[in-house]
């Protein structure tokens, strides 16, 4: 296991444009951060023409999901995964681990590395930015709040319900680590 200081932060984008924006402006902001994108990731952010600062990318690539190994070698003190569709979320919580973005989230309960996920679906109507700034209304299926409330009953999990949520969530965890580790 390495020390927390030569840990880093995953952070996962899965194919929402919700917050994207948002989303990557505060992944900008962090140091030591690695970036996992599924495939539906990597075309929505071409698609809404965002751009990352990160130097290592991940991308959805492999059956197998190769980069997971990563968390058996406690390359990472964190996972953020955000923003997380409902697809990502439902997932999540049946334990379905079959692309990049669920098989990081499985492995990092199964190392014990607490997650942060920022959930599309949070509330019944929602406004949510759509290619070329375009804002949209979005009615989440009660399937989709439901599961995102199971989802909040995982261990290590934090589940943020809107950007400032996930903000706090992020510089509250950091704050940790910095305390634990001096």
């Amino acid at each position: 296991m390495k020390p927390i200081h030569e840990q880093r932060l995953a952070w996962a984008i899965t194919g929402s444009g919700h917050y994207l924006r948002e989303c990557i402006d505060i992944l900008n902001t962090l140091d030591q951060v690695d970036l996992f994108l599924s495939k539906a990731a990597a075309e929505i952010l071409k698609q809404y023409g965002y751009e990352h600062h990160v130097g290592r990318v991940y991308q959805d690539k492999t059956a197998s999901s190769v980069p997971v190994e990563l968390f058996y070698h406690g390359a990472y003190h964190t996972v953020v995964v955000a923003p997380a569709t409902s697809n990502t979320v439902a997932k999540m919580v049946y334990g379905i681990s079959d692309n990049l973005v669920t098989n990081i989230f499985a492995q990092a309960g199964k190392c014990r590395v607490p997650s942060i996920v920022f959930a599309c679906d949070t509330e019944p109507e929602l406004e949510s930015e759509a290619p070329r700034e375009h804002m949209v209304k979005v009615y989440p299926r009660r399937i989709d709040l439901e599961n995102m409330e199971k989802l909040k009953t995982f261990d290590d999990t934090t589940v943020a319900g809107d950007i400032a949520q996930l903000q706090a969530a992020i510089q509250t965890r950091l704050a940790w680590l910095r305390d634990f580790s001096s």
